[in-house]
């Protein structure tokens, strides 16, 4: 969303409001901004609509708390934050509304394989196949880009330089990562059988 537009009219510092209402008018700006937005907005974007006087930090705890009982919430994923309907909802979504298939439909190996990616990314098919034993089918990759899950890494510095694989911004927000160092520990998943033991 990080677009500069230097509007001379637009008043950030709201310094005619008394304190409270400068306040309550600064996260209902942040409020607006994570409705319109259909991706995460950064902390720089959300501090191009409050003053000087304003952490976007503390706002979005405030924002949070108003909306507490609602039906959607904010989230941080990807670099920053979003409005998201509550998962308790979506059930009611689906029977109520034609969403279009929002549903990455994963199986248990197509995870496995996008969990390889994700922990030792960049990452070529040769490493993939190192890790599971076998070739990693092409149209199971096909999908995989399909989704937007996955995107092509730096290429391997190797013989015939074969593409990497890397996981995306799409892959963060559908598992709810604000970063890739919000991925489960490894040990822990290993330990719960989720993942392969080194």
């Amino acid at each position: 969303m990080a677009k500069d537009r230097s509007d001379q009219s637009f008043d950030r510092e709201l310094e005619d409001l008394p304190a409270d209402l400068r306040w309550r008018e600064w996260v209902r700006r942040i409020e607006a901004v994570l409705f319109a937005s259909t991706s995460p907005v950064p902390r720089d974007d959300l501090a191009r609509v409050v003053g000087q006087g304003g952490s976007v930090d503390l706002l979005i705890d405030d924002l949070v708390a108003d909306l507490g009982a609602r039906s959607f919430e904010v989230v941080q994923v990807s670099g920053g934050w979003m409005l998201r309907t509550r998962p308790a909802y979506a059930a009611a979504i689906r029977a109520a509304a034609d969403i279009g298939n929002q549903d990455f439909d994963l199986r248990e190996y197509d995870v496995a394989v996008l969990a390889a990616i994700a922990y030792h990314q960049p990452i070529t098919r040769d490493g993939l196949k190192d890790i599971f034993g076998k070739e990693i089918n092409r149209d199971l990759i096909g999908r995989l880009y399909a989704r937007g899950l996955i995107g092509t890494g730096p290429r391997a510095p190797r013989r015939g330089a074969p593409y990497t694989y890397v996981t995306t911004e799409q892959f963060l927000l559908a598992f709810d990562l604000e970063s890739l160092q919000d991925l489960p520990d490894r040990e822990q998943m290993e330990d719960a059988g989720l993942a392969a033991q080194s």
